[in-house]
């Protein structure tokens, strides 16, 4: 280098409380006894210095304390950002595998997909998780997506009546939205078959499913509609869609009970314990 200004390389080694020099002349750490200093090889200096300053132990644990707390917020930072733009509705955020009371028989399934995701992504394998109402089938895609954007992968969890919102909504075309929802590496669909039976919901539900098993990215789905139903549509219509989640995901039959009907049986027997108090 020809020029050098305002350059400082060699940060402050100013001893702390009980740091000493040691025979070698290097200034030693107090508390670890470990060097803070450490020569040039021989015959090289910089700056006219002939040492530079080295990490002590209490100095490194400390440098590795500080890196792994920075590195726990910024991901803290990245999975809040992912489940706010993941989740259309803010209570989703409570579905996780940590929160399940143990009674669903078809968690370990759930588990198995979170556990096993580069299997299921690299191998486009979605689920069709189908069965009565209040089974578990949305909390449980629900912990998939938590599990999954806990580890810093990005998911979208919706549902039709909120895409066709959004289309009437948008000032981006249809296209680019679709587009945006094909580039999450997963997609979960929520109460499939609750949309509006219309010709124009009809195309819109098929555009969406059928733009995302072209991108070859895996696909949940939740729906309260019986597998014989979706194994039988009632015309074109329908049998191009359902063909389609068919081909994209693995049936999963909810065969629980009503965990909803049972919670609000609960809340009704707790007011009533509060009455008679």
């Amino acid at each position: 280098m020809n020029k050098i200004e305002n350059i400082n390389l060699l940060p402050d080694t100013e001893p702390d409380s009980g740091d000493y020099t040691g025979e070698d002349g290097l200034l030693y750490c107090g508390k670890c006894r470990k060097p803070k200093e450490a020569y040039f090889p021989e015959g090289k200096t910089l700056f006219g210095l002939d040492r530079h300053p080295a990490e002590c132990d209490c100095q490194r644990a400390q440098r590795i304390e500080r890196e792994a707390a920075e590195q726990q917020r910024r991901h803290l930072d990245t999975v809040e950002n992912l489940k706010r733009r993941g989740f259309s509705d803010t209570a989703m955020r409570d579905w996780t595998f940590e929160n399940d009371n143990g009674r669903n028989p078809q968690t370990a399934v759930a588990r198995f997909y979170a556990e096993h995701w580069d299997t299921m992504q690299a191998e486009n394998i979605g689920y069709l998780f189908w069965g009565g109402v209040g089974t578990g089938k949305s909390y449980l895609a629900g912990c998939i997506a938590n599990a999954l954007m806990e580890n810093e992968i990005p998911v979208r969890m919706t549902n039709f009546a909120a895409i066709l919102n959004d289309f009437a909504a948008s000032f981006e075309g249809r296209n680019e939205y679709i587009s945006r929802l094909c580039r999450y590496p997963l997609l979960i669909l929520d109460d499939f078959g609750m949309e509006r039976g219309t010709e124009y919901g009809l195309e819109q539900v098929y555009s969406v499913i059928d733009s995302r098993y072209r991108s070859r990215r895996p696909l949940i789905v939740t729906t309260n509609l019986t597998l014989q139903q979706i194994q039988n549509p009632p015309d074109t219509a329908h049998a191009r869609i359902y063909d389609r989640l068919l081909e994209m995901c693995a049936p999963v039959r909810f065969t629980g009970g009503n965990f909803r009907r049972e919670t609000a049986q609960a809340k009704l027997e707790r007011l009533k314990n509060l009455m008679n108090e």
